[in-house]
C-alpha cells in the first residue's frame, strides 16, 4: 500500500512539473485580433490589437508595445494612403521570437472638397 501512494504522488509531481515545464518549453504564441489581413481603410487610423503569450517583449515595426497582465495588447496607428505592412514580433526571455505580418491598404480616394 505504501509503494503505491508513493507512485501515486510521484505521478503527480511528474505530471505537475510537465505542466509547469510546458510553457518554458513551446515558446512564446502571438494572436492578432485586429485588423484582419489585407483590410481596406478609409481613414489612415488604425487599430492593432492581439495577445502575445509567454512573450518578454513586443514589438511592432520595431516600436515596443506594452501587452497587460494577461498579454492582451492594444495600439492605434495613423498610416499614409496605399499599403503598408505591419510586423508584430513577440519574444520571450530565452530569446525564442515569434513573428507575425498584417497587410493593410489605407484608401487613396481623394476628397473632393479639398481637391486632393
Amino acid at each position: 500500500m505504501t509503494r503505491l501512494s508513493l507512485g501515486i504522488v510521484l505521478a503527480a509531481l511528474v505530471l505537475y512539473g510537465a505542466i509547469e515545464l510546458r510553457p518554458l518549453v513551446s515558446g512564446p504564441s502571438l494572436t492578432i485580433t485586429l485588423p484582419e489581413n489585407d483590410t481596406s481603410y478609409q481613414s489612415g487610423l488604425v487599430t492593432v490589437s492581439g495577445r502575445a503569450g509567454h512573450a518578454s517583449s513586443l514589438t511592432l515595426d520595431g516600436a515596443a508595445v506594452l501587452p497587460d497582465q494577461s498579454g492582451n495588447f492594444e495600439t492605434s496607428l495613423a498610416l499614409p494612403r496605399g499599403t503598408s505592412i505591419l510586423t508584430l514580433a513577440a519574444t520571450d526571455r530565452f530569446g525564442r521570437t515569434v513573428r507575425a505580418a498584417r497587410t493593410v491598404y489605407v484608401s487613396t480616394v481623394s476628397n473632393p472638397a479639398t481637391n486632393e
